[in-house]
């Protein structure tokens, strides 16, 4: 345990010029006093870890010294190479970048373990876009990704509706969700933070000046949150069914699955035939009568009368059809 610990510790100051004792105890999970019998075990060993003293003190490595990656295991080193999404890099032209930094980290493990790419890329792989779906790359998606990794501003025009708009952002983040690339930005200026699709993006010209990125922010905290607000947003209709509890197990399949368990969890008891009455939000009238079709006569819509009216139009149809 301690010996991993210890690995991990060469490589956080490997990577960044130097470390607070409160940063290292924060990355290690362990007491700031750990961190510095830590440190003096490691400089007893022959590791040249220099401990700057002070208020704005910390650790770091002299001497320009690098370790090389010879004590992974071989399940480490499959995962690294699983690290790598190889058609999103190839969408935002890193494929080539890729490539050599596969090929370096390979020429740095022990013989053992050059097989790892291989093996892991026989067992696992990514397959990001939908079902039926042929996915497109974004013409403007390269040019995107190159302004995310120098943190340079970007003027983009984007469609919005029928309007062309222009905006200068400062790019973030890219999110590739089910086939679909999406940019989180904040306004240039100190504005909010927003997300784009960037297949709706018709220009983007990449400027000369880096913005400095707020220190706080967390691209998959943030993508959750929007994601979920955005998910909430759709849902401006509730209706009243009954389930039964065959109905009720297939219900997080048929809608919106959050939803779903939170309209079930606010349920009451079954009643004498063992359905259960849920009030459940939905984006419309029609989509809901999409969706809750597939649940057939394990549902009965209560609420609103419109869409009662609906299915039970609908079940007339059917009988007639089916009673032919």
């Amino acid at each position: 345990m301690r010996a991993a610990r210890l690995i991990k510790m060469v490589l956080l100051l490997q990577s960044r010029p130097s470390m607070t004792a409160a940063e290292l105890a924060r990355e290690l999970e362990v007491s700031e006093r750990t961190v510095t019998r830590d440190a003096q075990a490691l400089s007893e060993a022959g590791v040249p870890v220099y401990a700057d003293r002070g208020r704005i003190g910390g650790y770091r490595l002299v001497g320009g010294y690098r370790t090389r990656l010879t004590g992974l295991a071989r399940s480490e080193a499959e995962a690294l190479f699983l690290s790598g999404v190889p058609g999103a890099l190839r969408e935002m032209g890193l494929e080539d970048a890729a490539s050599a930094a596969r090929l370096k980290v390979s020429a740095a493990l022990l013989p053992s373990l050059r097989d790892a790419s291989r093996t892991a890329a026989q067992r696992f792989h990514l397959d990001a876009p939908n079902w039926f779906r042929e996915p497109t790359t974004p013409e403007l998606l390269p040019a995107v990704a190159d302004a995310v990794w120098d943190d340079r501003r970007i003027t983009a025009r984007y469609r919005r509706g029928d309007d062309d708009v222009a905006r200068e952002l400062e790019p973030y983040g890219l999110v590739l969700k089910a086939g679909v690339w999406y940019l989180c930005a904040r306004v240039a200026g100190g504005g909010a933070f927003r997300v784009y699709r960037i297949d709706r993006f018709t220009a983007v010209e990449t400027g000369e000046e880096r913005f400095g990125r707020v220190a706080e922010f967390d691209l998959p905290a943030f993508w959750e949150e929007r994601a979920e607000q955005f998910a909430r947003s759709l849902l401006r209709v509730e209706i009243v069914v009954r389930l039964s509890a065959q109905g009720v197990r297939r219900l997080p399949h048929a809608v919106d699955p959050l939803s779903a368990r939170e309209a079930l969890a606010r349920a009451g008891e079954p009643d004498g035939d063992g359905w259960v009455t849920v009030t459940l939000p939905v984006e419309s009238e029609e989509v809901a009568h999409a969706q809750l079709t597939a649940l057939g006569a394990e549902v009965e819509v209560l609420e609103p009368g419109s869409l009662r009216e609906r299915f039970a139009a609908e079940a007339v149809r059917l009988a007639e059809l089916y009673g032919r």
